[in-house]
C-alpha cells in the first residue's frame, strides 16, 4: 500500500506542517503532477486547495516540473533544482525524477492556494485525535486463542 509524507506551506502563516497520507487517499494523489490543484479532503484538510509543488522519491531524488511522467532519469545540468554551478559554463549529470507522482514517491510538497474558515493547526489537531483513538481501539481488542 502507497504512503506519502505531505508537506503542506501555509502561504499565510509562513508555516509547515507534515502529514502522513496513506490508504484510498494517498492512491488519488497517484497520477498528480507538477502543478496540479488537489482537494485538502485528500490530506485530511477539507475546505483547503492545494497546489502541489515539487517531491522526493525512496532514494532522495528530486521532483523537476519539466522532465515528464514517472521515471528517474539522468540529465546534463547547467542551472537549476538539485543542481548549482560553482562558476560560470559549469554543468553536471544528476539523477532526476519526472514530474508525475507516482508509487516511488516518497515526500510530497505542497502549498495553500485556498483557506478555510478552520486554521489548519485546529484541523491537523481533530485528525491525529481520531487516529490516536482507532490505534487504542486495535490494541484494546483481545487475541483469540486456538
Amino acid at each position: 500500500m502507497v504512503e506519502f509524507k505531505v508537506v503542506v506551506n501555509d502561504t499565510k502563516n509562513g508555516k509547515s506542517h507534515q502529514i502522513q497520507v496513506s490508504g484510498h487517499h494517498a492512491n488519488s494523489l497517484i497520477g498528480k503532477k507538477i502543478g496540479d490543484e488537489v482537494d485538502g479532503i485528500f490530506i485530511s484538510l477539507p475546505g483547503y486547495k492545494l497546489q502541489i509543488t515539487g517531491g522526493t522519491d525512496k532514494d532522495g531524488f528530486a521532483m523537476k516540473s519539466d522532465l515528464p511522467g514517472m521515471v528517474r532519469r539522468k540529465l546534463l545540468l547547467s542551472n537549476g533544482k538539485s543542481f548549482h554551478a560553482i562558476e560560470n559554463g559549469m554543468r553536471k549529470k544528476k539523477s532526476i525524477r519526472g514530474n508525475t507522482i507516482g508509487q516511488e514517491i516518497v515526500q510530497i510538497n505542497m502549498k495553500v492556494t485556498k483557506h478555510s474558515s478552520k486554521p489548519i493547526d485546529q484541523l491537523l489537531k481533530t485528525h491525529e485525535k481520531t487516529e490516536e483513538k482507532k490505534e487504542e481501539k486495535t490494541e484494546e481488542k483481545p487475541k483469540e486463542k486456538v
